[in-house]
């Protein structure tokens, strides 16, 4: 059994092996994967600009911190980026961000919305935790499955990072003052989230990613078409045992047991649903 190497913070893209890259080694769907990956994580100085409005008045102590957390994510995007420019030439980080920018905009990031959307700073952080737990599982999974040496690397410093993440917003949700939820209502925030992963950020950042401007004229945008090419490109490098780690991150979020019938049923049911979808 091969044991993953241990990836500290603060790495940069120099400290990327790239001269390792192997062409022979790259998969069609997971490139595309890829791809669709590097516009999203990329995309986060929006979610920064978000976060530090829902957290005004908090102190310098987090609005720093999720400074950092943002350009972590950025360069995130850079990384995958780059090594998604190395595996396909055609492909070009910086024009398929624009397109992706120009056709996705959530409404709560517009300079109106002051609080979070989630109701609280609390929902706001459960919300979070959800979706650290899923970039966790994700590139831990990618790591796993791919063959190609930088994929790897990059795969797995993102799970590093993604994991301290999770770390820095459970940590900011336990520290509110505001009174706790409850857990249905914890429950409800984190189930809204997941059900957030169906609008138009995948697909639409998989359809910038893998359609070349002058091919959209023969394959317009479709969301419902998107979101399934997605999530086969996806869905396809997760073992049991990553959605069992991401079941039971999400669960604590929540504030119940993870290793708790919850979390056990939970993690269940995800698998069985997941291995449909790729059947």
């Amino acid at each position: 059994m091969t044991v993953a190497p241990v990836y500290k913070q603060g790495w940069t893209m120099e400290d990327i092996h790239w001269s390792l890259f192997d062409p022979s080694k790259v998969t069609a769907s997971l490139l595309s994967a890829v791809k669709a990956a590097a516009l999203v994580e990329y995309n986060a100085p929006d979610y920064v600009t978000y976060l530090k409005r829902v957290f005004a008045g908090s102190g310098p102590g987090i609005l720093a911190s999720l400074e950092q957390w943002g350009r972590e994510e950025a360069q995130h995007g850079r990384a995958l980026g780059r090594w998604a420019e190395m595996a396909d030439p055609n492909f070009k980080l910086e024009a398929a961000f624009v397109r992706f920018r120009k056709g996705y905009t959530p409404a709560h990031f517009g300079d109106s919305q002051q609080g979070s959307v989630r109701g609280s700073r609390r929902g706001e952080m459960i919300a979070r935790c959800v979706v650290e737990s899923g970039t966790s599982s994700y590139y831990s999974a990618i790591r796993d499955a791919t063959e190609e040496p930088v994929l790897q690397e990059i795969a797995g410093r993102i799970a590093a990072d993604e994991y301290r993440h999770y770390k820095l917003f459970y940590d900011t949700l336990n520290a509110q003052s505001e009174p706790d939820l409850s857990l249905w209502k914890k429950l409800r925030i984190a189930v809204e989230r997941v059900r957030e992963s169906d609008d138009d950020e995948l697909a639409f950042s998989f359809y910038c990613a893998n359609v070349l401007p002058e091919e959209e004229s023969l394959k317009p945008y479709n969301r419902k078409t998107y979101t399934r090419l997605a999530s086969q490109a996806s869905m396809s490098v997760y073992d049991r045992h990553h959605i069992q780690k991401l079941v039971q991150m999400v669960t604590k979020a929540v504030g119940a047991d993870p290793h708790g019938w919850l979390a056990n049923t939970a993690s269940a049911v995800l698998w069985r649903r997941m291995s449909a979808r790729m059947a």
